[in-house]
């Protein structure tokens, strides 16, 4: 009887929660294969396309992080006027949101287009990746500003309650990503071998279509948000106030988080030819399950968010955030359990030597620990805590555990005390571990809940 107290009997809860969480983990799913995919083809074509791609991708993920900030902002402050079904509101910080994303977005193609080599040299020096990388980046920085304004604005439908779409746009830009990759990157169906060019053609017009459906979809079938009325550019000196109060700990923690996330593989680069390998393949795996926590976070912090805007009270929210909890465990227990067991007939997938796969096949039992932490800690920050409008103490936590902790004793493990490798990964992944302690004690507290509207 005691673990029932723990799940609320309320089924609306429960209705709106898997209804967000699917959609939102497919979604995340499928914007991840559409890496994975370019990844694959540029692999088979050359491994200097491959690797050149992947320094410019380096800046697509400092960009993705500091637009998922802006994203989550408008989510945290517009989900709980939804919760009081004011859209006018939504609107004024939606327009809010797309200004300063615009303003992010142009600010790196612009960078990109005058110093694109200084830039690349930053990531690697080796000049056959830097010209690979000049040659996919010549096209691809016209599609930071694009993807920007998707993304806000998909978070804007997010907020309330209308993910559907951004699940049929992110198949569709798979289909015609992957299309045009294959056709341009090869020179099938008697179009030309463009190589790293032609996959940045493809991202190119995935992203100016995803753009475009979302941009009809506000204008002519959304029935909620009415984005594109008088209210969209009305701005007002204490909304900015608002937005960029609760926007600069999360654009600040998830820029350092980005810029140490490389800092990180350079590490384990560092050790040897089969680290590299070994690693390679078994964050993959890992990530395709990362992607279904992330999807979790999301869900929970529209829901945590519209409960407050909804005025329940803190007893309903600390109701909902205890269940979420327990559902949190057990995703990420069938989750580590999975990686545990998948590890072997997936790592025959790949041609490895005996001593990468050895290495391999340890990272991935430790990453199976890791997952159930992270399962945990993360959407019980993001989703509950943050969701609930407590943006601080996720910026707190995530400085504190990276730069203080893990990225001292990785360098410490990797270089002084000469570990071995899935030692070092362990490390690097620690903080998922000893995060979940603070986290669960904090996330017992009412201080995170917070009426922001």
């Amino acid at each position: 009887k005691g673990i029932f107290m723990l799940f609320t009997r309320d089924r609306n809860f429960y209705r709106t929660l898997f209804h967000l969480m699917i959609i939102v983990v497919f979604q995340n799913i499928i914007a991840y294969s559409i890496n994975m995919a370019d990844n694959l083809m540029l692999g088979m074509y050359s491994q200097s396309s491959l690797s050149g791609a992947a320094t410019v991708n380096q800046i697509q993920f400092l960009l993705q992080q500091m637009t998922l900030a802006i994203g989550d902002t408008l989510v945290i402050i517009a989900s709980q006027y939804w919760g009081q079904k004011k859209t006018k509101p939504i609107r004024t910080f939606t327009g809010i949101a797309l200004a300063t994303g615009l303003i992010l977005g142009l600010t790196v193609f612009i960078l990109t287009t005058l110093f694109p080599r200084e830039i690349l040299m930053l990531f690697t020096k080796k000049e056959s990746y830097i010209i690979q990388g000049m040659d996919y980046l010549s096209l691809i920085r016209f599609t930071y500003p694009l993807f920007v304004l998707s993304t806000i604005l998909m978070a804007a439908l997010r907020s309330v309650e209308t993910v559907s779409i951004a699940l049929k746009i992110s198949i569709l830009s798979l289909i015609v990503d992957v299309s045009i990759n294959y056709t341009l990157i090869f020179g099938k169906f008697g179009f030309p071998e463009m190589g790293t060019k032609g996959a940045a053609v493809g991202t190119l017009v995935a992203r100016i279509l995803e753009l475009v459906i979302v941009v009809i979809y506000l204008i002519f079938a959304d029935h909620k948000l009415k984005l594109f009325c008088k209210d969209f550019l009305h701005f007002t000196k204490e909304a900015f106030s608002r937005f960029f109060k609760i926007l600069w700990p999360s654009f600040l923690s998830n820029t350092l988080w980005a810029l140490a996330t490389p800092i990180q593989t350079g590490i384990l680069g560092r050790l040897s030819a089969d680290a590299i390998a070994a690693n390679s393949v078994s964050t993959t795996m890992f990530q395709y399950l990362k992607v279904i926590t992330i999807g979790e976070a999301s869900a929970s912090a529209v829901l945590i968010g519209t409960t407050i805007g909804e005025g329940k009270g803190t007893t309903k929210v600390k109701e909902y955030s205890k269940t979420l909890q327990v559902i949190y465990l057990i995703i990420g227990s069938v989750l580590g359990f999975s990686l545990f067991f998948l590890r072997i007939p997936l790592l025959s997938l790949y041609d490895l030597t005996q001593n990468a796969y050895q290495m391999a096949d340890q990272i991935l039992i430790i990453l199976s620990i890791v997952m159930v932490g992270m399962s945990y800690q993360m959407p019980t920050g993001i989703g509950i805590i943050k969701g609930g409008g407590d943006v601080k103490y996720m910026m707190y936590l995530n400085l504190i555990s990276t730069w203080a902790i893990v990225m001292p004793l990785s360098f410490l493990g990797a270089f002084v005390w000469k570990l071995p490798v899935p030692m070092v990964v362990l490390l690097l992944n620690s903080d998922q571990l000893f995060k979940c302690i603070p986290t669960y004690l904090y996330v017992k507290k009412d201080k995170w809940i917070k009426v922001l509207v």
